[in-house]
C-alpha cells in the first residue's frame, strides 16, 4: 500500500514537473508576450519576466520592442526633371503596440519594408535632382511621414528615415563636373578682376606719391632688382633710368658753354645801343626816315639796262 502511494506521488510529481516545464515561459526585458487562448487574444501583453500559460490551449507570441534598423533596397526611378537615379535608404522603427503588431498585420517587418520601398519610389518621382543631392533633410521628413501614416495602425512607430546614397549615370556626373568647373572658373575670374581693380587703385596712389619724390622711383627699382636677383636661375636685364639719361643730356649741353667761357670768347654778340626817339618827326625823304635794319635799294646803271 505504501509503495502504491509512493508510486502515485512520484507520478504526480513527474506530471507536475512536465506541466510546469510546458507552461513556464520567460519573457526578456526588451520583449512583450502576446497570449492567444484558443485563437483569441487573452488580456494585455505579458510583461518581462516569468509567466505561465496553459499548454495546448494558450500560445505565446514574443514581440521585440527594440528599435529595428531595416535597409531599404536601392530603388531606380525618374525624378521630376527627367533624370534617372538609384536611391537607397534606411528605416529605423519600433513596435509600440505588441498586440496590434501580431493581430492587425501578418508580418510587420515585411509590411514596413514594402511600404518603405514604395514610398521611396514615390518621393523620387516628386523631387528634383538638386533636392535629392542637397535638400535631403526635407525629403527624409516627407519619407518618414509617408511610411509612418499606415504603420501607426500596425502598432509600429517609425523613428527616422535616412536616404543613404544617390547613384547618378556617368554622363550626368560628367555634366555636373563640367558645370561645377565652369562655375568655379567664373568665380575665380571675378575674384581676379576684383583684385586687379584694387591693385590698380593702390598703384595709382603709389604713382602719385612717387611723382612728388623722383628718388622713390629709383628705390622701388632697386627693390625690384633685389627681388628678381634672389632667383639664381634667371637672367636680369637692368633698365637704364630715364632720370639719369636726362642728367647726362643736361651735362652734355652745359659742357660746350663752359669751354667757351674758359677761352674768353663771347657767348653772345654785343648789344647795339639805339638812339632815343625824338619828339619831332624827321622830314620826309630824310635819312632818319629809314629804319636801321633797312638798307636803300641800289640804283640801276645804264649798263644793267
Amino acid at each position: 500500500m505504501l509503495e502504491e502511494l509512493v508510486a502515485a506521488a512520484v507520478t504526480a510529481g513527474s506530471a507536475g514537473l512536465v506541466y510546469l516545464a510546458a507552461a513556464a515561459r520567460i519573457v526578456r526585458q526588451y520583449e512583450r508576450g502576446v497570449v492567444l487562448r484558443l485563437g483569441r487574444l487573452r488580456g494585455e501583453p505579458r510583461p518581462p519576466g516569468f509567466t505561465m500559460i496553459i499548454p495546448a490551449v494558450d500560445k505565446l507570441h514574443k514581440v521585440n520592442m527594440q528599435i529595428v534598423t531595416m535597409p531599404v533596397p536601392a530603388q531606380e526611378g525618374i525624378t521630376r526633371d527627367n533624370v534617372t537615379v538609384r536611391v537607397d535608404a534606411v528605416v529605423y522603427f519600433k513596435v509600440v503596440d505588441a498586440a496590434a503588431a501580431i493581430i492587425r498585420v501578418e508580418d510587420y517587418r515585411f509590411a514596413v519594408s514594402q511600404m518603405a520601398q514604395t514610398s521611396l519610389r514615390s518621393i523620387i518621382g516628386k523631387s528634383d535632382l538638386d533636392d535629392l543631392l542637397s535638400d535631403r533633410e526635407k525629403l527624409n521628413q516627407g519619407l518618414e511621414l509617408m511610411i509612418d501614416s499606415p504603420a501607426v495602425g500596425w502598432g509600429v512607430q517609425v523613428d527616422r528615415v535616412e536616404i543613404k546614397d544617390v547613384s547618378l549615370p556617368e554622363t550626368m556626373k560628367r555634366s555636373m563636373a563640367r558645370q561645377a568647373e565652369a562655375d568655379r572658373e567664373r568665380r575665380a575670374r571675378i575674384i581676379n578682376a576684383d583684385a586687379e581693380l584694387q591693385a590698380s587703385k593702390k598703384l595709382a596712389q603709389a604713382a602719385g606719391v612717387m611723382s612728388e619724390q623722383p628718388a622713390a622711383l629709383q628705390l622701388r627699382l632697386l627693390q625690384t632688382v633685389v627681388a628678381v636677383a634672389a632667383e639664381k636661375n634667371s637672367t636680369l636685364v637692368l633698365p637704364f633710368p630715364v632720370e639719369l639719361l636726362r642728367f647726362l643730356e643736361r651735362a652734355q649741353q652745359a659742357a660746350p658753354a663752359l669751354g667757351e667761357r674758359e677761352q674768353g670768347e663771347p657767348t653772345s654778340p654785343p648789344a647795339v645801343p639805339t638812339p632815343p626817339p625824338s619828339s619831332t618827326p624827321p622830314p620826309p625823304g630824310s635819312p632818319g626816315d629809314q629804319s636801321p635794319s633797312e638798307s636803300p635799294e641800289p640804283l640801276e646803271s645804264p649798263d644793267d639796262q
